[in-house]
């Protein structure tokens, strides 16, 4: 396995990838120089070796290098691993041209060695993968985030590395899954670890999964155990200089199971359906000055940790001399939460205060108190001016185009039926000419 650089000074590249069921033997450059019309012209190859551990047939799957900050693919291939020739006397073989030099036909294994397990020593680590909830119980409807993650020590990177990972990771998503709760992803799997302390160790965390689970009954949330293959290197007992003292293996991590125990609101049967978090109001409002007439917006936002989704709009309550329009919704989400906005149109017909506080209102649960919270707006706008009479609508009579017309209508009562008559004698005609068609068409077939 290789790649060939031509016409360029090689910056940098990036590793081979380990081959399931290979081990790396070293690699090869060679150094092409080439003359074209006065002009050098060099080439380089680099070449990384690789020798099977046993025979069989071997699945070699799509990979990337990166050159020089270009990325080359390879689609992968199948390859066919035979058994050794044994050594003997006929090793070398006379060519077919006797003034051809002698061929030697070895044992790959006498040729390049090979691993001898005992040879090798497989170094402890304190990696773990573990299924993290950041709290043991919740109420129905408040959030939970569940996280699955991989540890390791400092230490530990030199002989660990994920396996397969694009392959491993969505039947973990499934098992993640709940079917009796909300589900808000979260941020994306991250190969930049986060760092922990944890026991008083510092560890290396990589983030697998991670989401935002509401639950909408009072049925527990159940994470099954989880296991992650990774590739585990064991060293050489006695390194060799510019060799790779490494022999990849496989060693998989499994997580504990763990529950998250959901409890019900308390007098939820006589409140009915409620949002849970723990929110606060925000308000805006489009005027300073309000006069009667003038329709102004007023926008109610909460903002807070909860499920948005689970915020209905609040209505208004019904006022004389108060027109409502809208809500228009809007939300700004954010890890665990976020900010949802209800921006209504006001237009009022009289004098006088407004009180909004009395008008609406958004009745929640608030997890940290247990208790049940209502949230009302500040704002008291002061509407000044006289009570909006409605002007009389205009006569018909009095419309210079629709007062002529009315006057030169004709005003004789036309019978209700009159519509299915024309109907009837209409399909009437059309049989009766049918008729004379399908006689015409007769006549002309009997003419010799």
């Amino acid at each position: 396995m290789g790649f060939r650089l031509r016409g360029g000074a090689l910056e940098k590249y990036s590793d081979f990838p380990e081959l399931e069921g290979f081990k790396k033997i070293g690699k090869t450059s060679t150094t092409t120089t080439r003359i074209v019309q006065g002009r050098r012209f060099t080439d380089l190859t680099i070449t990384q070796r690789y020798i099977p551990y046993g025979e069989g047939e071997y699945t070699i799957k799509p990979f990337q290098l990166t050159v020089n900050g270009v990325i080359l693919r390879s689609s992968g291939a199948t390859v066919r691993v035979g058994p050794a020739q044994p050594a003997n006397s006929a090793a070398l073989t006379k060519p077919a041209n006797s003034a051809a030099p002698l061929q030697a036909v070895g044992d790959l294994d006498k040729l390049f060695g090979q691993p001898k397990p005992a040879l090798y020593q497989e170094l402890p680590d304190r990696a773990f993968l573990a299924v993290v909830a950041d709290r043991p119980s919740v109420y129905v409807g408040e959030g939970v985030r569940v996280g699955l993650y991989f540890y390791l020590t400092p230490a530990d990177q030199a002989q660990l590395a994920f396996h397969d990972f694009t392959d491993q990771l969505p039947p973990l998503l499934r098992e993640l899954h709940q079917a009796s709760a909300w589900q808000e992803p979260g941020p994306e799997p991250s190969v930049t670890p986060d760092t922990v302390r944890s026991k008083g160790q510092l560890y290396l965390r990589f983030r697998l999964a991670e989401n935002v689970y509401y639950p909408l009954t009072t049925q527990p949330l159940h994470f099954p155990p989880l296991a992650l293959t990774m590739v585990k290197f064991k060293f050489l007992k006695k390194p060799e200089p510019g060799q790779d003292n490494r022999l990849a293996g496989y060693k998989t991590y499994l997580s504990l199971g763990t529950t998250v125990q959901v409890r019900p609101l308390p007098q939820q049967a006589q409140r009915g359906a409620v949002a849970v978090g723990s929110y606060r109001v925000r308000e805006a409002i489009s005027r300073t000055t309000f006069r009667v007439g003038q329709s102004f917006a007023y926008t109610f936002g909460v903002e807070g940790r909860g499920n948005l989704s689970a915020l209905l709009a609040p209505a208004f309550a019904a006022r004389p001399g108060l027109e409502v329009y809208g809500p228009e919704v809007s939300e700004v989400p954010a890890p665990g939460g976020g900010r949802k906005l209800f921006r209504y149109r006001l237009v009022a017909r009289q004098p006088g205060t407004l009180p909004l506080d009395s008008l609406l209102q958004l009745v929640v649960f608030n997890p940290a108190t247990a208790r049940y919270d209502t949230l009302r707006p500040e704002l008291r706008p002061k509407v000044r001016g006289d009570v909006g009479t409605p002007a009389p609508l205009p006569k018909p009579e009095d419309d210079p185009f629709y007062g002529p017309a009315l006057a030169n209508a004709d005003t004789t009562m036309q019978s209700l039926d009159v519509y299915r008559d024309v109907r009837r004698y209409s399909d009437w005609v059309l049989l009766g000419l049918a008729g004379v068609a399908g006689f015409g068409w007769w006549r002309a077939g009997r003419r010799p």
